[in-house]
C-alpha cells in the first residue's frame, strides 16, 4: 500500500499516515511560468494498491479547480505508471452541494465530477460527510465511501453531556437523517435518550428565510449538527431559534469548517458557545480572535486511516459507514 497526499492537502495527510503506521509516499510537484504545473511519484507504484489524498476547498494560494485538476492528473498518472489499485481520498469534496437541479437547465455538478474522477481509472474514492449521501453514491459508478462524522463526534462530546437533557437539532429539514444518525450513537453512547428537533429554512434566489423550531429544547443541552459551516448563517439562525425555544446552552458540530464571507462576525456574534469541526479544511478564514474563543477541532486523520485500512484489507467499510443500528 502506498498513500500519497499531495502538497495542498500534505498536513492532514501526514496525520493519516502517522495513524496507518506508514510514510507518505514520495512525489514531486513542478510549477511552469506559464502557470502550467505537473506531479509525478518518485517511488514505483507498479501492482501497487494506492492511495492519493487532496481535499478540495479553496485558498488564496490554490482554488478549487486547480486542486481538482492536480488530483486529477496524478490520479492518472499513477494509474498510467501501473498501479494494481487507485483511490482518490477526498476529505472535503467540492461541488457536492450541486447534487441535483432545483432550477431550469440547473447543472448537476457531482455527477460531473464523478465522471471526470473516474475517466482517470480510479476503483474507489472516500470522503467524509457529503451533503447528500443517496446523491453522491448514485452519482458515482465505482465504489463510492462517504465516512460521516457520527462516532467520531458523539466519542469526544460524550463526557460533557451533563444530566440535563440532551438534544441533537438539525439546522434545516434536509439534515434531519444526518442528525438522527448522530442522535441514535450519542443515545446509544450515553446509554439514555437523547432529543431530536429540527429548524425551517427555505432558500430561493440566494435569501434564507424560516426560524420555527420543530421540537422540544426548553432546558436542554443542545448540539447542532450540519455537514459543513460556509458562511455561518445557518448555524448561528438555528442557534438562535433554539435559545428563543429555551435551550439552556447551544453548540454547533460540522465536518467541515469554510468560513467564507462575513463568517467570522455571524458565528462570533451568535448564540453558539462552541463550534466543533474537524481538520479536514484549515479554518485560516476566521478570524483568530473568534477561533481561539469559539472552535475545537476534533482531527478526521484516525476515521480515514481506519477507512483506508479496512479497504486495502479487503474489509467492511459498513461499521464506519453506517454506525450502530
Amino acid at each position: 500500500m502506498k498513500l500519497f497526499a499531495l502538497n495542498a492537502s500534505r498536513d492532514f495527510g501526514a496525520r493519516v499516515a502517522e495513524a496507518l503506521g506508514l510514510p507518505l509516499a514520495e512525489h514531486e510537484e513542478r510549477e511552469f511560468e506559464d502557470g502550467e504545473h505537473k506531479a509525478r511519484p518518485l517511488t514505483g507504484v507498479r501492482g501497487e494498491d494506492v492511495y492519493v489524498l487532496q481535499s478540495l476547498h479553496g485558498d488564496p494560494a490554490q482554488r478549487v479547480n486547480e486542486r481538482l485538476a492536480r488530483l486529477l492528473f496524478f490520479l492518472a498518472t499513477v494509474r498510467q505508471a501501473g498501479a494494481a489499485r487507485v483511490t482518490a481520498v477526498i476529505p472535503y469534496l467540492a461541488y457536492a452541494r450541486k447534487d441535483r437541479q432545483t432550477k431550469p437547465r440547473d447543472p448537476v455538478t457531482t455527477r460531473y465530477l464523478a465522471q471526470l474522477l473516474e475517466a482517470m481509472g480510479i476503483d474507489a474514492v472516500i470522503t467524509l460527510e457529503v451533503h447528500n449521501r443517496a446523491a453522491f453514491q448514485n452519482a458515482f459508478r465505482c465504489q463510492a465511501h462517504p465516512l460521516d462524522t457520527r462516532r467520531l463526534f458523539a466519542a469526544h462530546i460524550r463526557g460533557r453531556c451533563s444530566n440535563d437533557p440532551v438534544v441533537v437539532v438539525s439546522p434545516d429539514p434536509g439534515g434531519v437523517k444526518r442528525a438522527q444518525g448522530f442522535q441514535e450513537t450519542l443515545a446509544a453512547m450515553l446509554d439514555r435518550p437523547v432529543g431530536a428537533a429540527f429548524v425551517e429554512k427555505r432558500r430561493s434566489e440566494g435569501v434564507v428565510s424560516g426560524e420555527a423550531l420543530v421540537g422540544d429544547v426548553a432546558g436542554a443541552s443542545v448540539w447542532v449538527m450540519d455537514d459543513l459551516i460556509s458562511s455561518g448563517g445557518t448555524l448561528a439562525r438555528a442557534a438562535a431559534a433554539c435559545r428563543r425555544e429555551g435551550a439552556a446552552r447551544v453548540a454547533g458540530l460540522a465536518a467541515h469548517g469554510l468560513f467564507t464571507g462575513d463568517a467570522g462576525r455571524v458565528l462570533g456574534d451568535s448564540a453558539l458557545e462552541r463550534i466543533l469541526i474537524t481538520d479536514t479544511v484549515p479554518p485560516d478564514r476566521l478570524d483568530p480572535a473568534v477561533a481561539e474563543q469559539r472552535l475545537e477541532i476534533v482531527s478526521a486523520a484516525p476515521l480515514f486511516a481506519e477507512a483506508i485500512r479496512r479497504t486495502h484489507k479487503g474489509g467492511s467499510l459498513t461499521e464506519l459507514l453506517e454506525g450502530p443500528g
